[in-house]
């Protein structure tokens, strides 16, 4: 039987890498797959997904108003047989899209692999996230670590100068110059004005602290 997957985590943590990777092991033995993206994040390009270290894919766009399971139905009369359906940046569904991604799994039998993060800038759920997180069957963090070499649960919009911003609209959409992943008491610390957050990192990589 199908299974809907969500694979969350802060921002940096592989999450594309991830998708991109597993795609190619379906492709791998001979089997097709469909890749939908949030037309609101074309940093890449209309309808590419890419990873920081360059795997790229085209993929299917969708806005608000998408039905995602006439998307995937209409992708099989199309192309026929369909192995897996993925989503990068799944935080950016709303609450009848990920009703309709559970549908592609129970009505069509195709597993549903989303991807995307838990919480936005002010520690708060995104919409799609929040019913991913209760409707999918199977739920797994990808992790990934603070510049502090603690584990890093949260996201910081932060300023030119690394200050954090606590107000301003839920989506912004923006890379590494924008966002940095923290640990939550890191979180705490910069979001109530007590510390800036280097924007670029020198250095080998940390070992997380649990």
């Amino acid at each position: 039987m199908a299974k809907f997957y969500f694979y969350y985590s802060s921002m940096n943590a592989g999450k594309t890498t991830n998708l991109l990777q597993s795609a190619y092991n379906y492709h791998e033995r001979g089997m097709r797959t469909l890749i939908l993206t949030p037309a609101l994040d074309n940093r890449y390009g209309e309808g590419v997904v890419a990873s920081r270290i360059g795997l790229r894919s085209q993929a299917e766009r969708f806005t608000a108003e998408t039905d995602l399971l006439a998307v995937v139905r209409a992708d099989i009369s199309a192309h026929g047989d369909l192995h897996c359906v993925f989503v990068d940046e799944a935080q950016f569904l709303n609450k009848a899209q990920v009703w309709q991604l559970s549908d592609v799994v129970d009505l069509l039998n195709i597993p549903v692999l989303a991807y995307g993060l838990r919480t936005d800038f002010r520690g708060e759920l995104f919409e799609g996230s929040r019913y991913l997180l209760a409707w999918a069957d199977s739920l797994e963090e990808i992790k990934t670590i603070c510049h502090t070499g603690r584990k890093a649960t949260m996201v910081v919009r932060v300023d030119e100068q690394g200050r954090a911003i606590t107000e301003g609209p839920q989506v912004e959409i923006g890379g590494n110059e924008r966002y940095v992943s923290v640990s939550r008491a890191e979180f705490k610390k910069v979001t109530q004005g007590q510390g800036r957050i280097e924007l670029k990192q020198p250095g080998l990589p940390l070992e997380p602290k649990h």
